[in-house]
């Protein structure tokens, strides 16, 4: 059976799975925030980095990639989402169709959630973490960069941006 998945962070980029078909795509009352603490991959337990995770938002649109895969590929992911992050339904927006798919979130109250902070403290907190994946900037720098290509302005990742890079 095959799926559609939606990436909104490091899965716009970091295609580490196989898929069938690849396209942008967007899904509906949801928005981007680095509310989500990475303790095993851009942070350690004791210095969390920070992360996506989704936030319902009334009329918001979030425009990531989507990828048509083999329920296998769950596997792999779940493994790879494990910090925290639960799957969750959702209707995704591709050209000229909508389908059923799932993405992962880090939903309030998981173990690895840190919530809302004044955007130089989430800054702060991007630029001095690093874990076995890298370095937190770089996560963000890939983020902005990818959202680049897409043609997505996201105000709070530029934000975050202008403030890491001082």
């Amino acid at each position: 059976m095959q799926h559609w998945i939606f990436g909104y962070g490091s899965l716009i980029w970091r295609v580490d799975f196989p898929y069938h078909e690849r396209e942008k795509a967007a899904i509906v009352g949801w928005s981007r925030r680095f509310w989500q603490g990475s303790h095993d991959h851009r942070g350690t337990p004791d210095a969390p980095g920070r992360v996506l995770t989704l936030i319902p938002e009334h009329d918001a649109r979030c425009v990531g990639m989507a990828y048509l895969v083999d329920e296998d590929v769950f596997e792999h992911l779940d493994h790879r989402e494990k910090n925290g992050y639960e799957r969750v339904d959702v209707h995704i927006r591709l050209a000229g169709r909508d389908v059923p798919g799932v993405t992962y979130i880090g939903a309030e109250g998981n173990f690895a959630y840190l919530g809302p902070a004044p955007l130089a403290d989430i800054a702060a907190q991007i630029i001095r973490s690093q874990g076995p994946s890298g370095h937190n900037i770089d996560y963000l720098l890939e983020l902005d960069s990818a959202l680049a290509t897409l043609g997505v302005t996201e105000p709070h990742v530029r934000s975050l941006v202008e403030l890491a890079r001082g």
